[in-house]
């Protein structure tokens, strides 16, 4: 009898469900619903374009497309792969994404790294006079003079070397560095390790949240510039990008569009480039982007929260 009461103590209770009080599925109800309406009013504008970008262009005139197309086709996306510039300025913005985000990356985690040791001499003075250019700027005609002074005009290396170190992001990951255990790097130079090895070996390593972060940023901006393709490489159609021709098409459209205000609407049709192709060019445009973001996002919310918390 003793040892089947021991048994039975023994036994293992299962947890009784909580009941759930009127209160609370109210306050769900509210959170999903809410939740349900940002989502909507989130999705909705790209949901449009797409759907835009694959209706017919003549029907897409009339109006009244929302998520989905009234008369689906391909024509638009045909039309803007024949254009020859818009192919290239596809490849040459792939090209300074890739390379501006690599040198920038390179440049920047280098500095934040020099910043970020406590035996520089000129740390303070060095972060204060890159803090003042996130505030102050010499202007455009000065940097058009200083760009054509170095002979960077109608050169590929215009995409590169203007934005090549950037205060923020240098703060970004140079606030990351400060969060890591200086003993590793004592501990690794009494190993024998130069400053080079620490960084390439251990900094960068421990850094990729705010790498990643920093990747994005000049992903981003990178593949979304136009306006120093149009102040510097206007000219050299072998250097234009994918975003200038998307503004040449958009300019384009609006000039045709108040030329033919005051027609009827069968010319309109007929002669005016429809909102199809520019909805279509903004979604080849974008899908790079969106392509890339998943892989970074891991890293995008720890890399903000740890890197850019400390100034």
């Amino acid at each position: 009898m003793g040892a089947a009461d021991s048994a039975s103590n023994l036994k293992i209770k299962r947890p009784r469900a909580v009941s759930r009080s009127p209160q609370d599925w109210i306050f769900n109800i509210i959170v999903y619903l809410l939740v349900s309406i940002i989502t909507i009013i989130t999705l909705y504008p790209f949901l449009n374009v797409l759907a835009i970008s694959f209706n017919d262009s003549v029907d897409t005139v009339r109006g009244g497309v929302t998520i989905y197309p009234r008369k689906f086709t391909l024509e638009n996306y045909k039309q803007i792969f024949s254009y020859s510039s818009l192919l290239t300025g596809f490849k040459i913005s792939v090209y300074r994404t890739l390379a501006g985000t690599l040198a920038g990356l390179v440049s920047g985690s280098m500095v934040a790294y020099t910043l970020a040791r406590t035996d520089f001499q000129g740390r303070k003075f060095v972060s204060t006079f890159l803090a003042i250019t996130m505030y102050v700027s010499g202007g455009l005609i000065p940097g058009f003079i200083l760009i054509k002074n170095l002979d960077m005009i109608n050169t590929f290396a215009v995409y590169i070397l203007p934005g090549l170190v950037s205060a923020f992001n240098i703060f970004v990951i140079r606030s990351f560095i400060d969060g890591l255990p200086f003993a590793l790097q004592e501990s690794a130079k009494i190993d024998g390790a130069n400053d080079f090895t620490i960084y390439w070996r251990i900094i960068l390593p421990l850094c990729k949240p705010a790498l990643a972060t920093v990747a994005l940023f000049l992903a981003v901006g990178q593949w979304n510039s136009w306006f120093d393709t149009y102040l510097y490489n206007g000219s050299n159609d072998a250097l234009t990008t994918l975003q200038y021709e998307l503004m040449k098409v958009l300019q384009s459209t609006t000039t045709n569009a108040n030329n033919m205000r005051g027609g009827n609407m069968t010319e309109l049709m007929a002669q005016v480039s429809p909102d199809s192709v520019k909805m279509a060019i903004t979604i080849v445009a974008t899908v790079p982007i969106l392509v890339v973001y998943p892989f970074l996002q891991k890293y995008f919310v720890k890399g903000m929260t740890l890197g850019a918390v400390k100034s």
